[in-house]
């Protein structure tokens, strides 16, 4: 079957490899769509990261360099592996794309990301949405039930702002201000609209802000450059300030923004991957006691991202701004993103095609 590779540093290529095996507890999909994410171009421009470097092979899946990349895909049944019953060949699913021990509990309320040597299909082993085939542990399988699986690839993602959400305590009635409204601030702010929250989104881009507009998930949309956003924020709140904020840009100034805008006792969520640490104006976030929190991946956020979507809360279809074949997956994909990222949201890649 083919496949995309991770080398390194700019070494992606497009192989053939032996299709993999289906073992007992294990399920086997054939992939259908991939989306490329952001942890993809950091890999790219500046891995291996996640990925273990070749030579240095992970300490759960034994693997290294060169390893299938992706892990936002959705896909189809084909097989079942003994012991697995309770799914059926034929269903369309996604996959939460974990890399964890086999002793870790992934029952409710266990916050299994946060394991020992954690890592992701499709960065740290056990092959990839990047590819035609893949087999993976029957934990991971989330059947998406009538959900186009185009759409599909997209609930991973998706699954991470339902995840940021869940770590902000908020609730509906709430407002919130969305720093950055690139692909992982336009889904955290629809996740936001979709839980019934008022939604501020602050972004510089002329194509963003469309983007925000036009699938409806901010009902204000504040560019910086029209003057002060915390100020602004504090006019539409009473001047009371918002009861949320979610980083999603790894902008220094934007989270600056935020602690600006948030209310006293409010919380702010840093929901994107900081590749420099930057200064924190820890003098506001004390006199304020504003809570800053983290976020990484999801723990069981799968089941309720899902019915989101099926529910009809959140339409992902906007979200989709290129479908490209495995052959364009640098060309068309990544360095797309790279050089031209303003004009797309997610690059969904048909590993068939």
């Amino acid at each position: 079957m083919r496949a995309a590779r991770f080398y390194d540093r700019k070494d992606i290529r497009v192989e053939d490899i032996p299709e993999p095996e289906l073992k007992p507890g294990t399920v086997a999909i054939d992939v259908a769509w991939c989306g490329i994410c952001g942890s993809d171009l950091h890999e790219y421009l500046e891995g291996p990261l996640f990925i273990p470097a070749a030579g240095h092979p992970h300490p759960i899946s034994g693997e290294s360099a060169p390893v299938v990349m992706g892990h936002e895909f959705s896909g189809t049944i084909t097989a079942l592996g003994e012991g697995v019953d309770d799914l059926e060949v034929g269903q369309s699913v996604v996959v939460e794309p974990y890399i964890i021990g086999g002793d870790v509990d992934t029952g409710p309320g266990q916050s299994y990301q946060l394991s020992k040597d954690m890592n992701f299909i499709g960065l740290g082993g056990r092959g990839g949405g990047l590819s035609e085939k893949i087999v993976v542990e029957r934990r991971w399988v989330h059947p998406v039930g009538d959900i186009p699986l185009d759409e599909a690839a997209l609930i991973e993602p998706l699954s991470v702002a339902h995840h940021a959400f869940v770590r902000s305590g908020a609730a509906a009635g709430q407002t919130a201000l969305v720093g950055g409204a690139g692909p992982i601030g336009l889904l955290t702010a629809a996740i936001l609209k979709a839980e019934g929250l008022t939604v501020y989104v602050s972004e510089l881009s002329e194509a963003r802000k469309e983007k925000a507009r036009s699938t409806g998930v901010a009902d204000e949309i504040l560019d910086p450059r029209d003057g002060d956003v915390a100020e602004r924020v504090r006019e539409l709140t009473g001047d009371t300030g918002t009861d949320v904020a979610f980083e999603c840009s790894s902008v220094p100034v934007v989270l600056d923004t935020l602690i600006a805008a948030v209310r006293p006792g409010g919380v702010i969520v840093n929901v994107s991957i900081w590749g420099h640490k930057p200064e924190v104006d820890l003098p506001s976030i004390v006199l304020k006691e504003i809570d800053l929190r983290g976020t990484i991946g999801y723990s069981n956020d799968h089941p309720a991202t899902i019915e989101l979507v099926r529910s009809g809360k959140i339409d992902l279809k906007p979200f989709i701004t290129s479908r490209i074949g495995l052959d364009e997956v640098v060309s068309g994909g990544i360095e797309q993103l790279i050089n031209n990222n303003e004009q797309h949201v997610k690059i969904i890649v048909n590993p068939r095609a």
